[in-house]
């Protein structure tokens, strides 16, 4: 299951999972997109890695990253 955890200004969506196994969390990011349908990347901590980018540029995934690293 996955749990709202905020939305940006730019519309994009964050939420996250419970502890999954080897404890980890997964950090799913998507935003709505008129030619792509959605956008979307995710993020599993505490390693940070991450996987299924799509979508995003490099600027968007550079102020994504800022966020997760700072408020995660």
């Amino acid at each position: 299951m996955m749990y709202p955890f905020m939305t940006l200004d730019d519309g994009t969506e964050i939420v996250h999972s419970e502890m999954l196994d080897g404890e980890r969390v997964k950090v799913y990011l998507e935003k709505p997109d008129a030619r792509d349908c959605f956008h979307h990347a995710t993020c599993y901590l505490p390693s940070y890695e991450w996987t299924e980018i799509f979508g995003f540029t490099d600027a968007e995934m550079a102020r994504y990253r800022e966020v997760i690293y700072t408020i995660l």
